[in-house]
């Protein structure tokens, strides 16, 4: 699969006339709690020529490929991701921490990521991930059977924010990293057994609900609703990404 991801990749380069500067993995890959039939969630940061910024025809910031059941590919602009750096867009935090890199042609990431500590909002950030669970929670798991998966698109948010909240810094992607705040052996427990099951399940796996986690999810997002009250806006000026962004495009003008 990486050869075809590579493959795509360098097809859309040529295709678009952009340079690819990162892409990586993004979903429950990368996450570390995929099912044997999970498709490729591929995210990739691009530049065009330094003139095309420069043109007064608008391009687009955006590039998707069709999505099928196996890959779902699609990328940003680095104008537009320098600016959803700066509004500390929990997606491209995550990006840039993935495990699973399918290709980078060059220090991009690296820079963002030292520049993560600065411009990372506890703010945006724990009001994200808080929003994310909450809907889960109340949407995808009701009922006498739920979705296996959903469980985990409500756990890895609620600890990404329970994470913000508690150590004030951007949270790690993996859940693996994330769990490690939570010390109830039950709790532990109850997660290692849906992992197994769900290591060997398909997406449309459906479960009875587990009151133990629901629990769980209700205090934690509560307790998260009212420390992120109070947590002070994040303001950056754009001075040192708008250097990443000429810094990137320049290298690449014809």
């Amino acid at each position: 699969m990486l050869k075809i991801i590579q493959s795509k990749l360098s097809d859309i380069e040529e295709r678009e006339q952009v340079r690819i500067l990162y892409a990586c993995e993004s979903g429950s890959r990368a996450w570390g709690f995929a099912s044997p039939d999970s498709d490729y969630d591929v995210r990739f940061i691009y530049t065009r020529r330094a003139s095309d910024y420069l043109s007064i025809v608008e391009r687009k910031d955006i590039i998707e490929l069709p999505v099928n059941e196996v890959l779902d590919i699609g990328g940003w602009d680095i104008r537009k991701a320098l600016q959803l750096f700066l509004k500390s867009n929990a997606s491209l935090y995550e990006w840039l921490q993935s495990p699973i890199v399918y290709s980078e042609d060059s220090g991009l990431k690296d820079e963002m990521l030292s520049l993560a500590a600065t411009y990372f909002s506890n703010r945006a950030g724990c009001h994200h991930y808080l929003s994310m669970a909450a809907n889960t929670l109340e949407y995808e798991l009701q009922g006498s059977v739920v979705k296996m998966k959903k469980y985990f698109y409500a756990l890895r948010p609620a600890l990404a924010c329970l994470w913000v909240v508690e150590k004030k810094t951007m949270p790690p992607m993996q859940f693996r990293a994330l769990r490690t705040l939570v010390e109830d052996a039950r709790w532990h427990s109850a997660v290692d057994d849906l992992l197994i099951r769900k290591q060997a399940a398909d997406e449309k796996t459906v479960i009875p609900p587990i009151p133990l986690l629901h629990e769980w999810l209700q205090a934690t997002l509560a307790y998260c609703r009212q420390q992120s009250a109070d947590m002070p806006r994040l303001k950056n000026d754009t001075n040192t990404l708008d250097n990443l962004f000429r810094k990137y495009i320049h290298p690449y003008d014809v």
